[in-house]
């Protein structure tokens, strides 16, 4: 009623008293608007210089790859080509144990609720492409479709789909580490935390940018701490050893 009693209030004040009380609101929802066509502009952006990225390297990588070292090893001589050698490792491992446990995730679950009769399933299985891209999963996107089903009453199609998103949902702590092994002998914690780390910072092509930089400074740290020799097992001979500089230090 008293909804009923504004709604014809505001038709009697007539079109200027309307626009007099909207007019605040207009340039509120225009900054948020175009604030938000900013930041899908710069997302598109980043997934095409992504693409890009990945074309011009499939398409002259082992040129661009053999040059790359090159200079490295002028830089750094051996280092410097392992380092390249490892961001390869550190790409490759991205490629396989970040991006295709993505698509697999993202399509089954895109399957489970086509199957399942949800509306709009392709651009469902879109967003969990995203999701599953930035460690999220699929079940964002699953749980409330799950929930969707049990409110319409559909509980059969419900109870499947929430099995299946189980399996799903659960299935890249299996398929992540298989493919992260198979492209880098590298901590699958490093790869994940470059992976989370480029994102935030660089956007979609922080993808690959994040791991490789964390890969590269931790093999170049880890070289750097083992080129001494470990420490002994016997720490009396350590503070022994110590004794005899501190006297020869006094004597001197």
């Amino acid at each position: 009623a008293k909804l009923y009693a504004g709604w014809h209030s505001l038709l009697d004040m007539g079109g200027s008293a309307i626009m007099a009380k909207v007019r605040p609101y207009i340039g509120t929802t225009t900054t948020w608007f175009v604030g938000q066509a900013a930041h899908i502009g710069r997302f598109m952006m980043h997934c095409a210089l992504m693409l890009l990225f990945s074309a011009l390297l499939y398409w002259r990588g082992e040129q661009v790859a053999m040059g790359i070292r090159h200079f490295a090893c002028r830089l750094a001589a051996k280092r410097g080509d392992a380092a390249v050698l490892l961001a390869a490792q550190a790409i490759r491992a991205v490629a396989l144990g970040v991006v295709v446990t993505a698509l697999v995730q993202a399509v089954l679950g895109g399957v489970g609720l086509a199957i399942s009769g949800v509306p709009y399933a392709t651009l469902l299985t879109v967003v969990m492409i995203l999701s599953c891209l930035v460690q999220l999963g699929p079940l964002p996107v699953l749980i409330p479709a799950i929930i969707w089903l049990y409110w319409t009453g559909d509980t059969t199609w419900g109870t499947v789909l929430l099995v299946w998103s189980a399996v799903v949902g659960t299935l890249d702590n299996v398929i992540r580490p298989v493919l992260i092994r198979m492209g880098a002998d590298l901590p699958l914690l490093l790869i994940l935390s470059g992976v989370i780390g480029g994102l935030i910072a660089f956007g979609m092509i922080g993808l690959f940018i994040g791991p490789v930089l964390l890969a590269v400074t931790w093999r170049l740290f880890s070289a750097w701490v083992h080129e001494v020799p470990a420490p002994t097992n016997e720490p009396e001979e350590i503070l022994e050893e110590l004794d005899d500089i501190e006297e020869a230090n006094k004597q001197s």
